[in-house]
């Protein structure tokens, strides 16, 4: 019987030796130590809710407009509307939450040749005349007529384009020149919110929004965001004889931020505007 205890008294005799080694003075078991220098996991903050702007709207721009300027403008900024037009899009919003130079070309200023200093505006607004109809030889073939006169009063001389690109060209030939004067103006860390809308072009289908951003993209103009504006009726066609494209009812809203040259793609999508200004200093 002896012979059969020994093992058990030998196991229990060695496990009184371990832990007499791994615990400290006046403690009876060991104490277990965490690693130095391992993370501890962080509890995620926030609440769960639905009630977050999103990205696709059955709405008007003014709607649309409040809600970009909501999530991606602070109040307090300096904002230049450079096709202000008949303010549509500041409808919905308190004229004094921004510092507002509006204008257009009824005002004298072009777009392409804005009348401020280098890097002096918090955000810039863009909605240029995104219709090819606007840049025809003729002003007797002009577009903006009926309801789109407003295009034609604010965004065009009325005059026939007769030199430069023409039809789709010369729609992206102003919203590039347009954009390369508003990163100019713009400080680093700046928002640039552009309106646009696809169209059908010499029966070619012409993303515009696509051409927009990866020629904003060369000038150091990140696309960090973009809404969809879904219009409330339907679109109508005059001498249809047979429908080759699906019918544009829907334009953009892109929000671009003027960023840090060098800074990596994931730093410019999640870095803030105020942020991003001061790692320029």
């Amino acid at each position: 019987m002896a012979n059969l205890l020994r093992p058990a008294k030998q196991a229990a005799a060695i496990a009184s030796l371990v832990a007499a080694k791994a615990a400290p003075e006046g403690f009876l078991f060991p104490v277990r130590h965490e690693q130095r220098g391992t993370p501890k996991r962080r509890s995620p903050r926030g609440d769960a809710t639905t009630d977050v702007i999103v990205t696709a709207h059955v709405a008007g721009n003014a709607e649309v407009f409040e809600q970009v300027m909501n999530l991606h403008v602070p109040p307090g900024w300096m904002v230049a509307d450079v096709t202000f037009g008949k303010g549509v899009f500041w409808q919905r919003i308190p004229l004094n939450r921004y510092t507002l130079h509006a204008s257009d070309l009824k005002t004298g200023v072009d777009c392409r040749r804005l009348p401020y200093a280098d890097g002096s505006h918090d955000c810039v607004v863009l909605d240029p005349p995104y219709m090819e109809g606007l840049f025809r030889r003729s002003k007797d073939h002009l577009a903006g007529a009926g309801s789109y006169a407003a295009f034609r009063d604010h965004y065009s001389n009325g005059e026939g384009t007769s030199i430069g690109p023409k039809y789709h060209a010369a729609v992206l030939d102003l919203y590039f020149r347009a954009g390369t004067e508003a990163h100019r103006v713009l400080r680093v860390g700046g928002v640039l919110v552009v309106k646009c809308q696809d169209e059908v072009s010499a029966n070619q289908q012409r993303l515009t929004h696509v051409e927009i951003i990866n020629e904003y993209a060369k000038l150091g103009l990140f696309a960090k965001d973009l809404f969809v504006v879904v219009r409330k009726n339907r679109p109508g066609m005059s001498r249809v004889i047979k429908q080759e494209h699906a019918r544009k009812n829907h334009s953009y809203f892109i929000v671009f931020l003027k960023t840090c040259p060098g800074r990596s793609v994931r730093a410019r999508a999640t870095a803030r505007p105020q942020r991003v200004a001061e790692a320029a200093k």
